[in-house]
């Protein structure tokens, strides 16, 4: 019996040591491990959905209240009392498809931040691509984004202002900018997070910030005849920006050619690209922190 043991300790021996997951450089690896896991990702995204809405009577419909009720507070107090809708025309569309855009960014920040450290019971337990979490946190801001994104529609058609126009296909350059850097900077705080939980509260107040250095309740013209021109290139140079003017561009008929910075769509490619730079310089940082992220949790 313990010549037995002895084959088996020797056996054992001999195997060649393979390290869990994969090396820090490996984008490409990482990739195909997201890819060949895409059905637990998937479930991870129908949960995620579930769970938000379990215990609610009115369940997904809270997707719709949230930022109609919000488009209300805004056309009341800023377009109305303060008198902000008047130098905007369709002051509605304008509105809210800058909140549409900008809530599809906030939900990703704020729930990939969290995301690592929620599904702390699971990365104890089991070996996956921790860029996973992130990335369900992705798939359901867009599950919320598509629904607000009818109703967006709808409102374009209730008050006879549908976009029939080839505008509208800046719709997507503005959403790709948005998922780029969204995911970018959520992988990133994700991973930051488990070491510094102080992170979740500062995004809270990141986003707040990020909302009004955009022009989603205020027109781009405002800051362009108030502001200096260093100023200006700044905050136009800001990707978040770019993503709401362009999904303006797209849905508010209202808003002439004046109303925007030139060479729109070449700054919001631009955006994309150098996006695309920091996902890469996050995912770097997020898979050089993940191999502590069981002992961290």
């Amino acid at each position: 019996m313990s010549n037995i043991v002895s084959e088996r300790f020797e056996r054992l021996r001999a195997e060649p040591m393979v390290p869990a997951g994969r090396p820090s450089s490996a984008i490409v690896g990482a990739v195909k491990e997201i890819v060949a896991q895409r059905q637990l990702l998937d479930l991870l995204i129908r949960r995620d959905l579930k769970s938000k809405y379990k215990d609610s009577a009115l369940g997904f419909l809270w997707t719709l209240i949230r930022p109609l009720v919000q488009l209300a507070i805004y056309y009341l107090v800023l377009g109305q009392i303060l008198g902000a809708s008047r130098g905007i025309p369709a002051f509605a569309v304008y509105v809210f498809s800058g909140l549409t855009l900008y809530g599809l960014f906030s939900e990703i920040l704020a729930g990939g931040t969290s995301s690592i450290v929620g599904n702390g019971g699971l990365i104890k337990k089991v070996y996956l691509p921790r860029e996973i979490y992130p990335l369900a946190t992705v798939g359901g801001a867009l599950f919320n984004f598509a629904v607000q994104l009818v109703v967006l529609f709808v409102a374009t058609i209730l008050v006879g202002q549908f976009p029939w126009r080839l505008d509208l296909l800046y719709f997507f350059p503005s959403v790709v900018v948005i998922l780029i850097w969204a995911t970018a900077l959520a992988l990133l705080l994700s991973a930051v997070n488990v070491y510094l939980r102080d992170m979740q509260y500062l995004v809270e107040v990141l986003v707040l910030l990020l909302m009004w250095a955009s022009p989603i309740v205020y027109s781009w013209q405002t800051v362009a005849t108030r502001g200096a021109s260093w100023l200006l290139q700044l905050y136009t140079a800001n990707p978040i920006t770019l993503a709401v003017l362009g999904i303006h561009r797209a849905f508010w008929v209202a808003g002439p050619d004046s109303e925007y910075p030139p060479h729109l769509l070449l700054r919001m490619v631009i955006a994309a690209a150098v996006g695309l730079v920091a996902m890469f310089v996050c995912h770097r940082v997020f898979t050089r922190l993940q191999g502590n992220f069981a002992q961290e949790i």
